[in-house]
């Protein structure tokens, strides 16, 4: 409670604090715009001052004064003729910025701004007129003011502790989200329109745009960070020639969160991004695919809160694994170096993702990590946690994986049955224990004289480590007696 608190406070002042330069391209000297009802100021690009608000932060606009937006007409009770002017002269009304931690704080100007953002997604999203090249750009420099902005300190940064947790972090929901979630929805609905020319717009979302982009992501509130999931999937998807950057710029985010801060809000969401790129890779798959699963994918296991985006990062292990087998092996060892030996939760995901990635493992290479896997296999299968044991049986479920296991039962069986027989004679849970005797049955069944033959060997190995036990007994007590004789 007292994280929250803090962090509320710092929010309330943040926002007018930050010198922001939204950048766009080109170059647009220092002045202003006027129409008859709406003075907008605009400042040069290259040394933006930040006006107050709570419209998502400022560039270049102060906020607005009592009365000086002024309501205009719709599109449609317009001639056509006149539209691209009132669109312009819209775009220009949202350039304001207001303050939204008092609700009641000129309400009236920001239903106008509400409006004109309905309106201007309206227009967009209908496709009747062609946008003109320099309204795209008076728009695109719109969406900039408001969106583009420096996020207030998060709870550890403001008690300056280390130890609150991400997970019990309650999420920031944005004050500004009603006119911040259409200025969003605009966006969008410009870069999905069939009527926007890519040679046109790449002028304004430009690789400047597509970084600020970016460092949204670390935004608090998942309602925000969902729309730039969107957005930036289509941006991908429509924009070519920023694939290589954005590809680039997720990579520097995965890097400087597992090795420097371990605290992102985005991670997921860019991981649900790469899913849908990696399923669009074409083979064979570039060298540069495969060292970004080996550098930062892979990685991305050993970060303390992975359970909050393990979902989406077992997804895109897997579609690389599916997309080319040949990686399996690497996917294998690269979760065995990062396995969690002391979070019993973690172990539970990363079994969970072995079986996914098992699945799609082709015989070949199974068979060169196999050895290394069936011992990290078998310390899980004795874990004392029980749901770490139970999950780790489970693999027995899967067919594709009983199959490779059969294929290679000569070298596999031998590494688990003294795992298996622990676990029947002493471990505390009884479902671990029904599962084990299912398992085992069932190995026994596949290939009696090897079970046999491990049987065999157990028994003996028992039998000596017995044997040794005695002869340490003995030396103990004549240690003892020696002692006492001295005495």
């Amino acid at each position: 409670m007292f994280n929250k608190i803090i962090k509320r406070g710092q929010r309330k002042g943040s926002k007018s604090d930050n010198n922001i330069d939204y950048g766009a391209t080109g170059n647009r000297s220092s002045g202003s715009v006027s129409t008859s009802n709406v003075v907008v100021n605009h400042a040069s690009r290259g040394g933006l001052t930040a006006g107050q608000g709570g419209g998502g932060g400022s560039a270049g606009v102060v906020a607005a004064e009592p009365g000086s937006i002024e309501v205009l007409p719709l599109f449609k009770d317009v001639p056509v003729g006149e539209r691209q002017g009132l669109f312009l002269r819209k775009v220009q009304v949202c350039c304001f910025l207001f303050e939204f931690t008092d609700t009641m704080k000129m309400a009236r100007e920001k239903e106008i701004k509400r409006q004109s953002l309905s309106e201007l997604v309206d227009f967009v999203q209908s496709g009747s007129a062609k946008i003109s090249e320099g309204n795209q750009e008076e728009m695109v420099r719109m969406i900039s003011v408001n969106i583009f902005r420096c996020f207030p300190p998060a709870a550890h940064e403001n008690t300056g502790s280390e130890n609150v947790e991400p997970e019990e972090d309650e999420p920031f929901f944005e004050a500004s989200w009603p006119h911040l979630q259409l200025v969003y929805e605009l966006l969008l609905r410009y870069v999905v329109s069939s009527d926007t020319d890519t040679k046109i717009a790449k002028r304004y979302i430009d690789h400047s745009f597509v970084l600020k982009l970016l460092d949204l992501f670390d935004s608090e509130d998942p309602r925000e960070r969902e729309y730039l999931k969107t957005i930036l999937h289509r941006i991908y998807g429509k924009f070519m020639v920023h694939r290589p950057f954005i590809r680039k710029g997720i990579n520097n985010i995965f890097y400087r969160f597992i090795y420097e801060t371990q605290r992102h809000n985005g991670i997921g969401e860019l991981l649900e991004i790469l899913g849908s790129i990696i399923n669009g890779f074409a083979l064979p798959m570039k060298e540069e695919h495969k060292l970004f699963l080996l550098r930062a994918l892979i990685p991305l296991h050993k970060p303390k809160p992975v359970g909050l985006y393990h979902q989406q990062l077992a997804y895109c292990i897997t579609q690389f694994v599916e997309k080319d087998h040949k990686l399996a092996d690497t996917v294998i060892r690269g979760l065995l170096k990062y396995w969690p030996v002391t979070n019993c939760q973690k172990e539970v995901l990363f079994l969970g993702e072995l079986e996914e990635v098992l699945e799609a493992t082709q015989a070949g290479e199974f068979q060169r990590c196999m050895v290394l896997l069936f011992k990290r296999i078998a310390h899980c299968l004795n874990s004392p946690h029980f749901q770490v044991s139970e999950r780790a049986l489970f693999l027995w479920n899967n067919e594709h994986i009983v199959g490779l296991i059969t294929q290679n039962r000569t070298v596999i069986l031998p590494i688990i049955f003294e795992a298996l027989e622990k676990n029947i004679r002493s471990h505390w849970n009884q479902t671990v224990n029904g599962l084990t005797v299912n398992v085992r049955k069932m190995l026994s069944e596949m290939d009696p004289e090897l079970f046999e033959e491990c049987q065999r060997q157990f028994a003996e190995k028992e039998a000596k480590a017995e044997e040794l036990e005695v002869q340490w007994e003995t030396k103990w007590q004549r240690l003892v007696a020696a002692a006492e004789q001295r005495v």
